[in-house]
């Protein structure tokens, strides 16, 4: 047996939610571009759980679902009013989560039909999780979830407490299209493997959510914002990325291991982020943004992936940088759920082998000889 580092290239699993070919991403068979200018994230949600596109009553019917189960439990809430004020946004996200199956009565049915509407509950519910918190830790009171509107008007008026301008829904709702799914990314095997156990959903999300946190994947776009804050303004892009480069120091939110081409999801995001700019009148994260993908992609011949530019789009929305990667995980939990109830349906135990490559032939040496 041979390792291969970071299981690049090996194909772990088949799966029928989306695909990368040549390129192009597809969430069961759709073109993400498509997807991203014509469909709702409800549709998508509901077309990655299901593996078609709903009509107007299967969509009404997830809508109300979705209304009905977008209450947290006061327990949960009384948690995170407990939670330390530095607290890091992906930790609490996880601790709720996991808090939630203690207050699910059909937790531990693992019936097709319960999964299936847990999958809908945590969709419902990780959005009002994020704006909880968010307000709890600047002291104020979270916000109950309206009825009758997408996940991206409620998160947007959990909140904040106002009703959110229809441009920023729509590009609010866009981003979740874009990030819902990417084929067998770090977060959803993370996911698969844990459920592969026969443990329930709630521990593969959360699983799926301690994998999200970390810098290389979710916590990417959190980093993008932090260099353009280094930045400052346009003037001193260019002395940066020239140093940046000098020095090998990692410019986050470009290149990636499975596109190489570009990602495709990126010119969406870039083209909101102009949108955004031109809405909110300050065109400045904008421009800054198109200046470093010009110098990285034309020194270096990497192109942005879909952390780079939604950085600038969750700013414009007013939205504060540690809640980037929670926020990517209210759209991925989407794709997470699906690839969990695709797993319970064929199931396997996902138990890989590795390379020994330490001593061998060692003896016990007796305490008193060591």
């Amino acid at each position: 047996m041979t390792a291969t580092k970071g299981l690049e290239g090996i194909v772990a699993a088949q799966s029928s939610i989306s695909s990368i070919i040549d390129g192009v991403l597809t969430y069961r068979g759709i073109n993400i571009d498509e997807l991203a200018e014509k469909a709702s994230f409800e549709e998508v949600a509901y077309l990655l759980w299901y593996g078609k596109l709903p009509n107007r009553k299967e969509l009404a019917d997830l809508q109300q679902k979705l209304d009905q189960y977008a209450a947290i439990p006061n327990e949960v809430i009384e948690t995170i009013k407990l939670y330390p004020k530095n607290t890091n946004s992906m930790a609490a996200l996880r601790s709720a989560v996991s808090s939630l199956a203690l207050y699910d009565p059909i937790s531990g049915d693992m019936s097709l039909e319960a999964n299936q509407l847990k999958a809908i509950k945590l969709q419902a519910q990780l959005p009002t999780i994020v704006a909880a918190f968010a307000r709890i830790r600047e002291g104020q009171e979270p916000i109950a979830p309206k009825k009758g509107v997408s996940i991206a008007h409620n998160f947007l008026y959990m909140l904040t407490g106002e009703e959110p301008d229809s441009v920023a829904v729509k590009a609010l709702d866009q981003a979740l299209v874009l990030h819902a799914d990417h084929e067998l990314n770090a977060s959803t095997f993370a996911a698969r493997v844990t459920v592969a156990t026969l443990s329930d959903i709630y521990s593969g999300v959360t699983s799926a959510i301690g994998a999200l946190k970390g810098p290389l994947h979710g916590g990417a776009n959190e980093a993008v914002m932090v260099m353009l804050e280094e930045i400052g303004s346009k003037e001193n892009v260019t002395a940066y990325i020239d140093n940046a480069l000098a020095n090998k120091v990692k410019i986050m939110g470009f290149g990636h291991r499975v596109y190489k081409n570009g990602d495709p999801r990126a010119k969406h995001l870039q083209k909101m982020s102009l949108e955004l700019g031109k809405l909110t009148g300050n065109l400045e994260l904008y421009e800054m943004s198109t200046q470093i993908e010009e110098l990285v992609t034309g020194r270096k011949g990497l192109k942005p992936n879909v952390d780079f530019y939604s950085a600038s789009v969750y700013t414009a929305l007013k939205i504060p940088r540690d809640l980037f990667t929670p926020i990517f995980a209210v759209s991925r939990v989407s794709g997470w759920t699906a690839h969990i109830l695709e797993q319970y349906e064929n199931n396997r135990l996902i138990r890989p082998r590795a390379e020994y490559v330490g001593p061998t032939q060692a003896a016990y040496i007796p305490v008193d000889e060591r």
